[in-house]
């Protein structure tokens, strides 16, 4: 049974803002559910999607919409602003902004990741609104550590 639940996403850095407290190298948003809510990391090693990200959280953009796509053990999905005011049964997944954002390759793609989502265009572009979580298996963190050292990345979870 997919279910379909409603978002908000509160910029935060911890601090007073995105730009005044980064005391790593990536940025924080509070994705807020009914379900609970979820501390995201944006990386600043993805400049493109991650101001993209903040402007339309900033902007509301992502208030009240759901998560609109779930695959159990791939992903959960939202972003699309058609699915706000969405009628039970509404396909989805279409909805977003007229422009789409360059491919920036920043991140391991593993459990808990926040990614851009993409149709299969050629230029392998980003959609302007559309992100998932990735939900995929459970790594032990000596697997991500070896990874972070390989990409340069820093991660500081709290």
């Amino acid at each position: 049974m997919i279910r379909h639940f409603t978002l908000a996403i509160v910029a935060i850095a911890f601090c007073c803002g995105f730009t005044s407290c980064q005391t790593d190298d990536s940025t924080y948003a509070l994705i807020q559910t009914e379900y609970g809510d979820m501390k995201v990391m944006l990386y600043n090693s993805t400049p493109k999607h991650r101001d993209n990200f903040i402007k339309l959280v900033n902007e509301g953009y992502y208030d009240s919409l759901l998560f609109h796509r779930v695959i159990n053990g791939f992903m959960i999905q939202g972003g699309d602003p058609d699915s706000r005011k969405a009628a039970p049964g509404q396909q989805l997944g279409m909805g977003g902004p007229e422009y789409k954002i360059d491919p920036e390759i920043g991140a391991p793609h593993l459990r808990g990741a926040l990614a851009a989502a993409r149709d299969n265009n050629p230029l392998k572009q980003s959609s302007g609104s559309q992100f998932y979580i990735v939900q995929g298996q459970i790594i032990n963190d000596d697997y991500l550590n070896s990874i972070e050292h390989q990409k340069g990345i820093k991660y500081s979870p709290e």
